[in-house]
């Protein structure tokens, strides 16, 4: 594969008249924090494919995971449900197939739904996929035991490997990503040769820039010459002493362990993940183009989650922070504006309704919490809110997160709220929950979270069912003499 960059498709004759699409490409990452991207406003990372996606297509600026971390966030994706509607709380309930997927619903309607590369689901299940090719589940069928224990929590070994792996070589993970961009790759050509086959929607999932922070030489070495201060672009907000905060940070004490030479490391690893990730999207996006599939295909690009990446004095996900929640989010589709912007909340779940839309399924599942992307860009709603929750590795207590407009207000069940404007604080340096001047505002947006969920009852819920789930794996001994699950392995 080559790393040359994918042109936009040129622009339909407006007298032609948009048509909508029959097929959908959704391609997604892991951990890829939206502001690393150069179509976000990034000022020197290098992502010229995924620039000229959105440069072809819609921007959503204010889009968001529904949950900060990949089992609870890819089932959520999966069934257009909110995590607590699931009880797919961590990285040890992975998703099994029920209840339906989106990929169900397309399949049952008679589109070709193919899968490839990264699912983090338990392996073995129908999830509604025609084909399934290279997958990478959770563990075992398990997942992270370990995680469960979050008030009392396992020795978290192994957290300096974060610092001292990062760097330019070789990985699992980008020796993973290349086969999946080869095999997304020989898909569409099989498929354009078959003219009478079905509409399709494939799912074709990266893992990069997901840790360990191991760049290709090449790609690190276009980050050499920056140094620490330019490096930490956006990434400088000061440790915030919150006591669900402080606990997440003392057990997942990965920032603890580096020097500023590591940290300019990890930092250069991870822009050259990010880069390399954009290569491969952009071998994916040509043979879209030189299959002649292009004109009837729609195609979506997000992640997962973010990553912290220092700031806030973390790294990984695990937190309601943009930098860990916020996701980047660009669909190119014949009947929406190229190079346009939204910055309407929108969340994952909005993903179930919009593969819907694009491939032209009337069913939708009414238990689906989102709304066609589609629909959104076309006629943005007003006050719109988005909803997020965490009950995973190192949180004392559940977070619960809305969005809407230019506020973020984030729920501690057993502990004081967060509330910050986004619009006059992006980086969320300045809580304003105790802000006189923001009652109001605090209590309007407690309401809102509150027609999602009772954030005191689920907490409890998902404290019981781990707990249960403890039990059901031998208990705190047993699960303590097991092996340690930095990340999830990529299939050989």
């Amino acid at each position: 594969m080559t790393g040359t960059n994918f042109q936009s498709p040129p622009r339909r004759d407006p007298q032609d008249g948009p048509k909508p699409p029959r097929n959908l490409v959704f391609i997604l990452s892991d951990e890829h924090n939206r502001d690393v991207l150069g179509c976000y406003g990034h000022p020197f990372v290098q992502t010229p494919n995924l620039d000229a996606l959105a440069g072809s297509g819609v921007r959503f600026d204010a889009a968001c995971c529904n949950s900060p971390i990949c089992v609870p966030s890819r089932a959520s994706l999966a069934t257009g449900r909110h995590v607590h509607a699931l009880g797919n709380w961590d990285n040890a309930f992975p998703y099994t197939g029920a209840p339906r997927s989106w990929h169900h619903v397309l399949r049952d309607a008679g589109v070709d739904v193919a899968s490839i590369g990264k699912l983090h689901f338990r392996g073995g299940d129908d999830y509604g996929f025609t084909e399934e090719l290279i997958p990478l589940h959770v563990l075992n069928g398990k997942g992270d035991l370990k995680g469960l224990f979050r008030r009392d929590p396992l020795p978290k070994k192994g957290t300096r490997a974060l610092s001292e792996q990062a760097g330019p070589g070789r990985s699992s993970y980008s020796d993973y990503d290349a086969r999946i961009a080869q095999t997304a790759s020989d898909w569409l050509a099989r498929r354009a040769e078959n003219a009478e086959a079905p509409g399709f929607a494939l799912f074709v999932s990266f893992v990069m820039p997901h840790f360990p922070l191991i760049a290709p030489e090449d790609c690190y070495a276009l980050y050499e010459d920056h140094d620490l201060d330019t490096l930490q672009h956006g990434l400088t907000a000061p440790v915030d002493p919150h006591p669900a905060l402080d606990h997440m940070r003392r057990i997942s004490d990965y920032d603890a362990h580096f020097t500023p030479a590591t940290r300019a490391r990890a930092l250069r690893a991870y822009y050259g993940m990010v880069t390399r990730l954009d290569q491969l999207i952009g071998e994916v996006l040509r043979s879209l183009e030189e299959t002649g599939l292009s004109e009837t295909t729609s195609v979506i690009y997000s992640s997962d989650h973010g990553d912290n990446l220092g700031s806030h004095g973390l790294w990984g996900k695990s937190v309601m922070y943009e930098s860990a929640v916020a996701v980047p989010l660009i669909l190119r589709d014949p009947r929406l504006d190229p190079g346009s912007a939204v910055d309407v909340p929108v969340s994952l779940a909005d993903i179930a309704p919009t593969a819907a839309d694009i491939c032209g399924v009337e069913e939708h599942d009414p238990d689906w919490s989102g709304t066609s992307l589609v629909e959104i860009a076309r006629t943005p709603p007003r006050d719109r809110s988005v909803f997020a929750e965490y009950h995973a590795t190192s949180s004392n207590t559940g977070m619960f997160m809305v969005r809407q407009g230019q506020w973020k207000y984030i729920c501690y069940p057993g502990f004081e709220p967060q509330l910050f404007d986004l619009a006059t604080d992006p980086q969320e340096r300045r809580n304003l929950a105790g802000d006189a001047a923001c009652r109001e505002i605090l209590q309007r947006l407690d309401a809102e979270l509150r027609t999602y969920c009772d954030p005191e009852e689920v907490n409890t819920r998902a404290f019981a069912d781990q707990a249960a789930m403890i039990e059901a794996n031998g208990g705190r001994e047993t699960i303590a003499a097991s092996a340690d699950i930095p990340f999830t392995p990529a299939p050989s």
